[in-house]
C-alpha cells in the first residue's frame, strides 16, 4: 500500500490537473496553483510567482503577502534569488537568508522585513521564453529537502503549462479583437467614402505608415470618431 505522504501528493497533483481546466482566467489559475504549492509542501508556509517588467519585480500570484514583500525588495536592491533564477535559468536554494552572501543588498532585509529563512526559486519556462520564477518560503532554517526540490519542479511545471497557455489565450483574444476593430474601422471608411473593402484598408494602411502609428490605433480613432458622430456646426 502506498504511504500516505505519497497519496496526499498524487492528489495535489490531480488538483492541479483539475484547475488547469477549471479556471477560467490566468490570474485563478496561478493564485490557485501557489495555494495548492503550500498545502502540499509540508514545510513551505507561502509561495508565490515572480515576473520581471522592466526592471521591477511584480508578483502575479502569491498565497498571501510574504511574497509580494520579497519581490518588492528584490525590485529595490536589484537582487535575489528569484532574480537568479529567471536571468541563470537555473533552480536557486538557500535555507539561511539571514546569513546569506550572495545577495548581500537583499539578504538580511528581506529576513528582517519578512522572517523569511529559507527559499526555494525555479525558473517557468516553455519552448519561447522565461516567464518568470516560482518561489517558495519558510521561516525554518534549512526547510527544504531534495524531495521538496523535486515536488516543487513538478509545480514549476504545471505553472508554466498554466501560464504559457494563458499567454497564448490572451495574444489570441487580443489579434480577435484587433481583427474586428480594422474591421468596423474598414466598414466606416468604406460608407463615408464610398469605396470598395480594399480600397478602404489601403486607405487604413496609408495612414497608419504615413503617421508612424499602429493599425490598430488608427482604426480605434476611425470607429471613435464614427461613434461621435459628425460635428455640429
Amino acid at each position: 500500500m502506498a504511504d500516505e505522504p505519497e497519496v496526499e501528493l498524487a492528489e495535489a497533483f490531480g488538483e492541479i490537473a483539475r484547475t488547469l481546466l477549471s479556471e477560467d482566467n490566468a490570474e485563478a489559475t496561478l493564485g490557485r496553483m501557489v495555494c495548492l504549492a503550500v498545502d502540499a509542501i509540508d514545510t513551505c508556509e507561502h509561495a508565490g510567482m515572480s515576473e520581471i517588467q522592466g526592471k521591477s519585480v511584480s508578483s502575479p500570484a502569491s498565497s498571501d503577502e510574504i511574497p509580494a514583500t520579497v519581490d518588492r525588495i528584490q525590485s529595490e536592491t536589484g537582487e535575489g534569488p528569484c532574480l537568479d533564477a529567471i536571468k541563470d535559468h537555473e533552480v536557486f536554494h538557500t535555507g539561511r537568508l539571514s546569513r546569506e552572501k550572495r545577495w548581500p543588498k537583499f539578504a538580511q532585509r528581506a529576513n528582517a522585513e519578512s522572517g523569511i529563512e529559507s527559499i526555494l526559486s525555479f525558473r517557468l519556462f516553455d519552448e519561447e521564453d522565461t516567464m518568470g520564477a516560482l518561489n517558495l518560503y519558510s521561516t525554518q532554517l534549512d526547510a527544504f529537502d531534495d524531495q521538496d526540490v523535486a515536488v516543487g519542479a513538478v509545480f514549476a511545471t504545471h505553472a508554466s503549462v498554466a501560464w504559457s497557455t494563458s499567454r497564448r489565450i490572451g495574444n489570441l483574444q487580443a489579434g480577435m479583437e484587433t481583427r474586428q476593430l480594422i474591421g468596423a474601422a474598414t466598414g466606416v471608411i468604406m460608407a463615408r467614402q464610398g469605396i470598395s473593402e480594399s480600397e478602404a484598408f489601403d486607405a487604413l494602411k496609408r495612414a497608419s505608415q504615413r503617421l508612424n502609428t499602429k493599425l490598430r490605433v488608427i482604426a480605434e480613432r476611425v470607429v471613435h470618431s464614427a461613434e461621435q458622430g459628425p460635428r455640429s456646426e
